[in-house]
Order: C-alpha cells, then structure tokens, then sequence
C-alpha cells in the first residue's frame, strides 16, 4: 500500500457481525471476490469504480454502494486521486432481522440496486464509524440499524425465490464447488476435477463461471481468503494460516489477503485481537 493511501479494517466488539472499513485507495484494486454478508459503502471523495454482473458503476460523493452476499464484483479507483470511503459490512442475519422489523416482507432481504446517491444516508454510515471511534456502544448501535432501515426502505425488498438450479451443468458447478470447499490446501486441476464429475473442462468452466460469476480458480482464491480471515479472527498466525487454507507461504497469503481485504493480514489480525481486548 503507498504511503498516500490508507485503510482500517475492524470491528467494534459492541456492534457483533458487523466490520468497518474506513480507507483511501489510490493504486490498490480489488480484484473479483465475493461477501458472506451484505457491502454497504459511502463514499466520500474520488471515485470508486464497480464491476458487478449488471456492468460497471462510477461512484462519487454522496453515493452509496449496496452489494448483496455473494454478488462477484471487483473495485478500483475511477480518477487518479483514487477513492475514500466508510463501509460497513453487516452479517446476513442481522439485515435480514432489520428488515422484518421495518417492513411486512419476510425471507432474504435484497437491494435492489447496487448504487444510489443519498448523502443522508453517507452522513449515517459516517456517524456509525465515527460512534464506534469513540466508544459509543448505544449511538453506534443506533445509528446503524437507522442508515441500514433508511436504504432498506427506499430500496431494498425480499430475494425473489429461484428454482433449483436444474441441468447437469448446475449440478457439476455445485458439486465443483463442494470438492473445492473441502480440499482447499490441495485443490485438483480443472481437467481432474472434471473428469472425476463425469464432464469436460470446457463444460464445467463455463457452468462454474455462470453459476459463481467467476472461474474456479478465482472462487478458490476467494475461499481461502474468507477461510483465512476466520481463522486470523480466531488468533491463528498468519504462517500457519496460509499453509492451513492451501497458499503456498505468509507472503502468498499477504498478496491475495491484502487486494481482497484491503489491509494485510497481520494487520487484520492485530485488529480483531485488539477488539476483544478492549473493555
């Protein structure tokens, strides 16, 4: 990361299931990747520019980028001077329990649009990071679940129910996924992992890439970054963090860990014990 550029990644142990990032980026670019939960993003100076299935949005001041889990996108700076901005990234759960309450809608909650200008909406999510700062448990709290009620409210809805996925190509996406998943530190190479599910590695990149929003390989990248994080979370060294979810050193995993995440793991690391240090 450049000296001009700067970001923390963190979480307040009064706000549980939901991570801050307050950052300026200039060169630093994120590459395809997915989240668990839900992006809820203000933008404050720059412009950050978004590629997301639907194409590639532009945002300045006053904007607000609302991703929803498990939607491939990508993000770098729009201008030469890069982008600043506060997000938030709040568990599944939780926006789904603020949806029930503010809304008769029932099942997944959903945004329907991935970026809107709202600077009220920026001032909130800025006062949720700023509350945190100072160790306001109650302001923190409140304003949040108020930014994540207003967005819901002018646009959000429930996730439409879709059918199963049908075909054998879904179905080979789907098990790909599993095998993926569950033999993360020594993963098989496409032609193996097709032909052990009966098709061909043509055939399963382009069901995977339909299924996902990216290849395989970059699904797997993401996955061990994801596993990574939880495992930082929970106080495992970054050497043995890396060998655990299949890179092939510290330095392996800090490259992919800092162009997904934004900070480097150790970083992350130290933020996450710092949280729960704190009384």
């Amino acid at each position: 990361m450049s000296e001009r550029e700067r970001a923390r990644h963190w979480q307040y142990a009064e706000l549980p299931g939901v991570d801050l990032l307050s950052a300026r980026y200039i060169r630093h670019a994120f590459p395809q990747h997915t989240h668990d939960g839900y992006v809820i993003g203000a933008i404050t100076g720059g412009v950050e520019e978004i590629r997301l299935p639907t194409g590639v949005q532009r945002v300045g001041p006053g904007g607000v980028v609302m991703i929803n889990p498990d939607v491939a996108h990508t993000a770098r700076a729009g201008v030469p001077e890069g982008w600043a901005y506060h997000v938030l990234y709040p568990a599944a759960a939780m926006v789904d329990d603020i949806a029930a309450e503010v809304s008769a809608s029932r099942g997944t909650a959903w945004f329907r649009e991935p970026v809107v200008q709202d600077p009220e909406s920026v001032r909130l999510i800025m006062a949720v990071h700023q509350a945190a700062e100072r160790g306001n448990a109650l302001a923190a709290d409140t304003v949040l679940r108020q930014a994540i009620a207003r967005l819901l409210r002018g646009h959000g809805g429930t996730l439409p129910d879709r059918p199963a996925p049908g075909g054998a190509g879904a179905r080979a996406a789907a098990r790909a996924r599993e095998i993926l998943e569950a033999r993360m530190a020594a993963p098989p190479t496409l032609a193996s992992l097709a032909a052990e599910l009966g098709t061909g590695p043509f055939a399963l990149l382009r069901a995977f890439r339909a299924a996902y929003g990216m290849p395989p390989h970059a699904w797997l990248t993401d996955a061990r970054v994801r596993r990574a994080r939880r495992l930082l979370e929970d106080g495992t060294p970054p050497a043995e963090t890396a060998a655990l979810v299949g890179f092939t050193d510290q330095p392996h995993l800090g490259r992919h860990f800092t162009r997904i995440v934004g900070v480097p793991p150790g970083a992350y690391r130290r933020e996450r014990s710092n949280a729960r240090q704190r009384p």
